[in-house]
């Protein structure tokens, strides 16, 4: 029964060694309840900055999710634009409306650049699953495993890929042949 005493006032003892109480103010019954809400208040701070953080963090996701979705619905309108002026004769590059035309491109794809959208350059290069989407092989005449086409457009938002480029990939110069 003895050691139950003295298992406090070493606790105690303890316990004010941490909080740098002078000798004048120890008081067991004081000194215990002062060190239970010091730790319960440190407790509290940190929980409280750990929701603060938290908090902040969802909130920064929420914003990139929502620029996200909004950039994507932006891509596919700029992806648009690239079509309709693939299908211009060269003849009429220089009417007014196609100039107007590809000035609204241009725009449309600064804008995206501004808040750090950019177009994946895929044709030609090596097939990197982080970046392309094989839909299709195809015989050309690009090496094997080597971008050959592109269907759709990819793009990266501040240097992660939001889409990936949807291409075809090269199997080589091998045409596809039937033998009989």
């Amino acid at each position: 029964m003895h050691s139950q005493p003295k298992d406090e006032e070493l606790k105690t003892a303890e316990l004010e060694q941490k909080l740098d109480i002078p000798e004048t103010e120890k008081e067991p019954e004081v000194t215990v309840e002062v060190i239970d809400f010091k730790d319960k208040y440190l407790r509290t701070m940190a929980e409280f900055e750990n929701y603060r953080k938290r908090t902040n963090s969802e909130k920064a996701d929420w914003i990139r999710h929502a620029t996200k979705e909004l950039a994507l619905h932006i891509c596919d309108v700029l992806d648009n634009f690239e079509r309709a002026l693939a299908q211009v004769d060269n003849e009429d590059l220089k009417t007014p409306f196609v100039e107007g035309m590809l000035l609204i491109e241009k725009q449309l794809a600064g804008a995206l650049a501004k808040e750090g959208i950019k177009k994946i350059e895929a044709l030609g290069v090596d097939f990197d699953p982080e970046y392309h989407e094989a839909l299709a092989h195809i015989p050309s005449e690009y090496d094997e495993n080597i971008v050959a086409a592109i269907i759709q457009n990819g793009y990266t938002m501040h240097e992660r890929v939001i889409r990936p480029v949807r291409v075809a990939v090269s199997n080589g110069n091998k045409l596809n042949t039937q033998e009989d």
